[in-house]
């Protein structure tokens, strides 16, 4: 007998990681033949594209022809991501293609906040009020947090428990504020500093506070521990991960060129 979870839900992420970092010089029709192949893999969820700035991420300068481009799949949902107003403009041209859903970011990490989002803390809870404001005008439901740099940070070392928790305290109050309710909070490992150990009393902690709220993790295998941090999360009955086929991405705002990307869905 075991107490793993008999079936785990993957956010399938190859496309949105793995070009943001290698995207430069692929052509557009490989990204999207590389997405029609992942639907047919049986994953029910793949973020295809981030709409963002091409001067920051240049490997997503044809974001809007790539999602218009690939053949979606019955059954199979497909993301984007969007840091800010115009890339959230851009995604919702293509509504009718993805499936849309508000979010809400914070991190733990206020230096990886500036690097990242160039924002202080009160500055990133005053934009995600404003995109959560955005969101539910342009009736996109707001259910998740992501805290960003849970588990460390290159640019500020350790990241204890109590600002992960703070973060999440201020994504909340944000919901709370804009008459949203969370229902899934993702701990994310932006620059690869999780173990097992820290998976563990992170998920154990967010769970003491917010017992009915799920806990999913993103995870990256720059030290080589995503895989063993993936397993302890199974352990304490976490069921729904991030995965990049063949370990493809990476933060290109970490501090750590050509550091391996998310866990491998493999």
């Amino acid at each position: 007998m075991s107490d793993l979870p008999i079936t785990v839900e993957i956010h399938e992420e190859g496309p949105r990681e793995g070009f943001q970092i290698a995207g430069v010089g692929i052509p557009s029709r490989d990204k999207i033949a590389f997405i029609d192949a992942l639907s047919q893999t049986g994953v029910k969820h793949i973020q295809v594209a981030s709409f963002v700035s091409p001067k920051l991420v240049p490997g997503w300068a044809d974001a809007d022809e790539v999602v218009g481009g690939f053949a979606p799949v019955p059954g199979v949902k497909y993301s984007a991501l969007w840091f800010n107003e115009k890339g959230l403009d851009r995604a919702i041209v293509h509504r009718d293609r993805l499936s849309l859903e508000g979010y809400i970011v914070m991190s733990a990490s206020e230096a990886f906040s500036r690097k990242n989002l160039n924002r202080d803390r009160p500055s990133q809870i005053e934009f995600m009020r404003r995109q959560t404001e955005n969101f539910l005008r342009a009736e996109l439901p707001v259910t998740k947090l992501i805290v960003l740099a849970a588990t460390g940070c290159n640019f500020m070392g350790d990241v204890s428990s109590a600002l992960v928790i703070q973060a999440i305290e201020d994504g909340l109050a944000v919901a709370a504020q804009c008459g949203s309710r969370i229902s899934t909070i993702s701990l994310a490992d932006s620059m690869g500093w999780a173990t097992p150990a820290k998976v563990a009393r992170l998920v154990g902690e967010t769970r003491s506070h917010w017992p009915e709220t799920t806990v999913a993790l993103h995870l990256h295998d720059t030290r080589g521990l995503g895989i063993a941090s993936a397993y302890e999360g199974l352990r304490m009955g976490v069921t729904q991960f991030d995965s990049s086929v063949g370990g493809l991405g990476g933060c290109p705002f970490a501090g750590q060129p050509g550091a391996p990307g998310n866990i491998a869905t493999e």
